[in-house]
């Protein structure tokens, strides 16, 4: 690769983990890998492709919403959750990855709870541990808000805080995956 191809990969993927501001840029594009769309994923706290509520957002408490799932592809042994931001105007922005969720481990998360033993966090687009709650800069259309369920045929041996792009490396070749939206826009 040329140094010219390098920088501009090199400006892509800094871009790509600048943060979540405002704009609505509907070019951006997700990293995650294609797989075969198998698993039933949800969550009872909005309907997919509807209106997240505030409780979960930074103008409220901020916690994830419960999730849950159903029908994971026969060998699953662990499962990996991404969220996404697609409409952040540096690139899409990272608000949560975790992995280290035992398929066997029953149908769902509920945040307001415990997190299931094993549990692991990785590093968001912000460059913390952990879930960063959706905050579209006020007067921006609405943000899109894609969380992820994969389902891998193996256990991982990434360590806490891994980086966006590493989480996103193990995925390719997973069994299957689930996705819904949520959409968020705060008051001007």
């Amino acid at each position: 690769m040329g140094a010219r191809s390098s920088l501009l990969a090199s400006v892509v993927v800094a871009a790509a983990l600048a943060g979540c501001g405002g704009g609505n840029d509907k070019d951006n594009q997700s990293d995650l890998p294609a797989a075969p769309e198998n698993i039933e994923f949800s969550t009872p706290t909005f309907k997919d492709g509807g209106a997240i509520p505030a409780a979960n957002t930074c103008d409220g408490a901020g916690k994830p919403p419960t999730i849950v799932w159903r029908a994971l592809p026969a060998g699953a042994i662990e499962l990996v959750l991404v969220v996404e931001d697609p409409d952040a105007s540096d690139g899409t922005f990272t608000h949560w990855t975790a992995w280290g969720i035992s398929a066997s481990t029953g149908a769902g998360l509920a945040p307001e709870g415990q997190f299931p033993a094993g549990l692991k966090e990785g590093k968001n687009s912000a460059g913390k541990v952990g879930w960063t709650p959706p905050c579209p800069p006020k007067g921006d259309d609405a943000h899109h808000y894609t969380f992820s369920l994969y389902a891998l045929d193996k256990g991982l041996t990434l360590e806490p805080g891994a980086s966006p792009e590493a989480v996103t490396a193990v995925l390719k070749g997973a069994l299957g995956r689930g996705t819904f939206t949520g959409t968020y826009q705060r008051a001007s």
